[in-house]
């Protein structure tokens, strides 16, 4: 895991728990330099902490959860290669010319076994985000994407990818190398490939960027992730014409994990650490390991025949409604 800053970031509904948790360090420091036992009172302040960020992170809406999924801390693709895999050796490329630093991917060791790892990675600080380009991939970027799916699947070994993505790039050089072309390109190739794929939304699903490497066997959420077929701000754009009503959208689009359980389109919801996965992101990889591995014992029961099946009538079932008459 990549080291992080020590000076916390703080989310708006975050301050009532940090102002009390400052309060606690307060405490401490003056019975530290008076020489005052205050043990029983910081264990009930601790206490109490702990009830006020469950209280918090357990009643998020759906705009504050985009807000944990956007947080700068929050483990990144690269985050949980590192720490999920014995080894990882990564590849570059799309043999057609590009590199694209918003798509990364190699061939990796989990728990011994040969596995195609790969996602979007979007950056730690400004510079790392213009580099990445926000985690926007370019149509280079889903071509490599796919050649290294292919290369999974000739060999046999299974495919994890992680989403965590606002959407594909939507500049004029994307569209001018077919940026359509390029996501449903792997849209369809992805539904004929043999090997068990397991698709986890780890921060920001957006639209076709997120699906472009979104066709799997298993689809997973963390809790706080958010998966929507518009950004939020986008939405309200379009339908209000004012971007502040981003809030409301973000209800209305339903893009929580627990949103995408109840309809139907999620299949298993990866519960975080108290406070979000960027507060304790190793036991958050533990959490994803444990998870991967599970359904990856399930697909193995399967054969390549019955993965595309079974992956075909998942994707068809989606949107399926009945109509109720009077």
């Amino acid at each position: 895991m990549s080291t992080p800053d020590r000076k916390p970031i703080l989310l708006d509904f975050e301050k009532p728990l940090a102002e009390l948790e400052s309060r606690i360090a307060q405490i401490r420091e003056l019975a530290e330099e008076n020489d005052v036992d205050v043990t029983e009172q910081i264990r009930h302040l601790d206490a109490k902490a702990v009830q006020l960020r469950q209280e918090i992170f357990s009643s998020l809406s759906a705009a504050q959860r985009l807000q944990v999924a956007r947080h700068p801390r929050r483990p990144s693709t690269f985050d949980y290669i590192q720490a999920i895999s014995d080894e990882w050796m990564e590849l570059h490329g799309d043999r057609g010319g590009y590199d694209d630093p918003a798509v990364v991917g190699g061939v990796a060791r989990l728990d011994g076994r040969p596995v195609m790892m790969l996602g979007q990675q979007k950056g730690r600080d400004t510079k790392d985000n213009i580099t990445r380009n926000f985690g926007m991939a370019s149509p280079g970027g889903y071509r490599k994407a796919m050649r290294l799916m292919e290369h999974a699947n000739r060999f046999s070994m299974p495919i994890l990818t992680f989403i965590d993505t606002p959407g594909a790039y939507a500049g004029l050089s994307a569209e001018e190398l077919g940026q359509g072309e390029a996501i449903a390109y792997n849209l369809r190739e992805m539904f004929r490939l043999d090997v068990p794929i397991i698709c986890t939304v780890i921060g920001e699903g957006g639209s076709g960027g997120a699906l472009g490497i979104g066709v799997g066997d298993r689809l997973m959420m963390f809790e706080h992730s958010v998966y929507t077929v518009a950004t939020p701000e986008a939405c309200a754009a379009i339908l209000w014409r004012d971007a502040a009503k981003a809030h409301q959208a973000a209800e209305a689009l339903k893009i929580t994990a627990a949103d995408l359980m109840g309809l139907g389109i999620l299949d298993e919801l990866l519960t975080e650490p108290i406070g979000g996965a960027h507060s304790d992101p190793l036991k958050a990889a533990e959490i994803l390991k444990e998870a991967i591995l599970r359904n990856l014992s399930e697909l193995d029961q399967m054969s390549g025949q019955q993965r595309r099946e079974l992956r075909y009538q998942k994707f068809r079932s989606i949107g399926v409604f009945a109509e109720v008459t009077a």
